[in-house]
């Protein structure tokens, strides 16, 4: 009998498999059925646009609306639906709705597959082009910007040189800006909201379904490279 043809494994490989993530993978987290979705589609363009070479996982809560899914979807996130985690009431008396969803977040750890992971809230913006590895150092401003900084810190702030944004403050959300907030109508948090909407609106960073196919073409153009000998037949 002759050997199987080693092109025809690799393609039923390739395409069997989920694309390859090196155990490695930024993770974000979305509940309910808001616009918050807008937030995880930027943070997605974000990072394709510099060149992450890992996925972007969302953890879903069971009310998040088939319709965000879907979008998530085509923008190349894996979407992993978790179970609520609720505190112990106790402590939830004086508690934000927003807070006690929160404790939620303590799925992730339930994403075993992965051997390192970077969180990244919904409404980070990433002009991140590299990233702190091995051991955990406190990250600076320049690379975690919380927008309050600009106005309580400015010595230590310059918005240019500015790598990841964290959206916190109140008003800052790009998707619901409106500028009338306090601080809101500072040049600088104009410039960066218009920094989220050149990439949220920037055709070229959505998701292509072809880049699911790398792998498989990966797979095929090495085995197309192996030579091999057909054994003689037994009949």
């Amino acid at each position: 009998m002759a050997p199987p043809n080693d092109v025809t494994s690799a393609v039923a490989s390739a395409v069997a498999k989920p694309v390859a993530h090196s155990g490695r993978a930024h993770v974000t987290f979305l509940a309910g059925n808001g616009d918050y979705v807008k937030g995880v589609v930027g943070l997605a363009k974000g990072l394709r646009k510099v060149r992450s070479a890992y996925p972007l996982v969302v953890a879903v809560l069971p009310d998040v609306p088939e319709e965000h899914r879907r979008i998530l979807v085509s923008q190349g996130c894996i979407v992993r639906e978790i179970e609520p985690v609720y505190p112990p009431e106790n402590q939830t008396q004086f508690a934000m709705a927003y807070y006690v969803i929160n404790y939620s977040k303590l799925r992730i750890w339930e994403f075993v597959e992965y051997k390192k992971m970077i969180y990244l809230d919904g409404d980070i913006q990433d002009f991140l082009n590299m990233y702190f590895k091995d051991i955990y150092k406190p990250i600076p401003p320049t690379y975690n910007l919380v927008l309050a900084m600009l106005w309580r810190h400015p010595e230590n702030i310059n918005p240019n040189e500015v790598k990841v944004v964290h959206y916190c403050a109140n008003g800052s959300k790009p998707w619901r800006y409106t500028g009338k907030e306090e601080n809101m109508d500072r040049e600088d948090i104009k410039m960066l909201v218009k920094k989220w909407f050149d990439i949220y609106n920037e055709k070229s960073l959505d998701y292509k379904p072809e880049q699911k196919l790398q792998p498989f073409r990966k797979a095929l153009s090495e085995a197309v490279a192996v030579q091999y000998f057909t054994a003689p037949s037994a009949a």
